[in-house]
This record gives C-alpha cells, structure tokens and sequence, in this order.
C-alpha cells in the first residue's frame, strides 16, 4: 500500500504559498497543509492552490488544505516559513527579535504534538531560528536543519553563469557561513566543469578585469535587490526548498550548503553554518568538510560568531 507523504508548512505568506506550489508542480507528495495565525489566510492560499492543481506540471492531484499543528502528528516534513518580509535596507539580523518571539510561540504549539518528522527552516535569520528551534525541541540536529547558504549558492551560479556564458548545471560552487552578511564565496571549492574558476580566469584573457571582491558583493547584491525592488525573496528559495524535501523523500545523498550543527567541523565545536551535506532520508545524513583557505576559513570562523552570538542573545529573550 502506497504510504502518503505528507508536508506541513508553518507560514502562509510569499515564501511559504510558492513552496506548496513548488510541491504541487512537482507532484513528490500527496498531502499539503499549511498552518498560519491568520486562519483565513491559510485557507484562502490553501484554496488558491488547490486551483492550480488541476493544470500542475506533474498531472497528480496532490491535496492541499489548511489545518492545525495536530496534522504533524503523521507528518514526513515540516517546513518553519512564518515571519515578515525584510524591509528595504534591513539584514536578516535586524529582524532578530521580531522573529525569536514568533519561534517561541511555534515552539509552544510544537510541544502540543508529536511530531517525529525532518524539519527545513526557512525563517529569517535563517541560522539562528533553526537552531533556537531546535534547541528548545532538543531534536537531534540530523532532522532540524535549516536551507542555510542555499539561496546564496544559486545566486552564485546564476551570477557567475552570466558572467561566463556556461550553463549553470556545468558550475560548481558554494556559499559558506550565515544565511546573511557574512556569508561568503568559497572560491576554493568553484569549479566550471571540475577546473577552479581562478585558474581559468589566468587563460582567458578577456576575463582580466574580474575582480573576486567585486562578484563576492554581485552575489550579495542579488539578494538586496530582490527585497529593495519587490518587497521580499519567494521564487528562488521556495524551489531550494523543494530540491531539499525532494532530496529527503527520495533518499538522494545530495551534496549541498545546508546550515547545521558542525559539531567539531571546520574547527568549530559548538558552531552553525551553512555547509555542504549530505541530505537523505534522514536528513543531515553527513557533514562534508572540505579543505578551506586560510583566508575562508577566517572568514568562516567570523561568520560562526556572528551566529554564535545571537544564539546568545535568543536564549536571553525566550
């Protein structure tokens, strides 16, 4: 008998609708719930999607409907995208307080259940409320995790696929540290089809003026304009949530920048961050420590920090 998989979105807003609609497009679960104080929000964005159902991509009539916390009690996955927009001119951390107060109260509703799923985080700053989550749960890290460096990563191929003509797939890269400002290109580990971007660029002269700081801040800037221009982020991170959820359903071991518990990785005992992993049916099935500069990894040890110490600070408020 087919067992039905089953997703659970908390936050009915821009990031958490076009995650349920990635899923319907896809047609990798059955059962879709989303969970929002504004009751009637929820079950308007449920209604909206369930339109679209009917001409999904995937030809699968995936249910969609909105509910309560109870649903995760027989849930695969819950996905934490509640919290506002960020607001022109504001970094993810300027969101902070706002959003530790909206993670404790998930978390008094989360105590209420009994939930034994993989929860994706992709509340803002995206590190810390993972974690804090997490923490007060006391969930192994493996099943609580967050999308991390995610949308930094495909800002990073769609910028340097731009710049080069390559397409994206034939690029290889990641963003490393927090979910925000001092997160970083780890120019050591990007690659146009297995050969490092920096030694290429010394063969091809009409790349003489790139200037690694310069696309360092393209990739960073992508990110601003989004919010600057339109209000918020939704499309690019709604499908890193997919390829995530896809990659648990389906137990793919895909290699990619998540945000966890190094647990003594990268020389970081107690850090989070965004690092490649593992991903499969258990979650974080592995932590992959690649070899840093001396110059990322200082970088990286600033940007544990940075996360470090808000934690601090979250467990001073909750």
């Amino acid at each position: 008998m087919h067992k039905t998989r089953k997703v659970v979105i908390i936050g009915a807003g821009h990031v958490g609708s076009h995650v349920a609609l990635a899923l319907v497009q896809s047609g990798d679960v059955d059962d879709i719930v989303l969970i929002d104080k504004d009751e009637n929000k929820a079950l308007g964005q449920a209604c909206d999607l369930d339109d679209a159902v009917t001409g999904a991509a995937c030809g699968r009539d995936t249910v969609v409907r909105a509910g309560d916390y109870t649903e995760l009690n027989n849930a695969d996955i819950l996905v934490t995208a509640f919290g506002r927009s960020r607001r022109p001119g504001e970094t993810r951390l300027d969101m902070f307080t706002d959003s530790i107060r909206m993670a404790d109260d998930v978390v008094a509703h989360l105590r209420q259940v009994d939930f034994h799923g993989i929860m994706i985080s992709i509340s803002n700053p995206a590190d810390i409320i993972c974690e804090y989550i997490r923490r007060r749960m006391a969930w192994a890290p493996q099943r609580c995790f967050c999308t991390g460096t995610s949308l930094e990563t495909y800002r990073l191929l769609r910028v340097m696929g731009n710049l080069t003509g390559y397409a994206r797939r034939s690029l290889q890269g990641y963003c490393l540290g927090e979910h925000g400002n001092s997160g970083f290109i780890a120019w050591s580990t990007v690659r146009i089809n297995g050969r490092l971007f920096t030694e290429i660029m010394k063969e091809k002269p009409e790349w003489g003026d790139l200037d690694l700081a310069d696309l360092q801040l393209k990739v960073k800037r992508a990110g601003d304009m989004e919010v600057d221009f339109k209000g918020c982020t939704e499309f690019g991170i709604a499908n890193a949530t997919l390829m995530i959820i896809r990659a648990v359903l389906h137990d793919q071991n895909l290699i990619w920048p998540c945000s966890t518990v190094l647990d003594g990785k990268y020389g970081e005992k107690d850090g989070v961050a965004g690092v490649p992993c593992v991903i499969g049916r258990n979650g974080i099935e592995e932590v992959v420590e690649i070899p840093l500069s001396p110059e990322e990894q200082e970088k990286f040890h600033a940007s544990c920090d940075i996360i470090r110490g808000f934690l601090q600070r979250a467990e001073e408020i909750g």
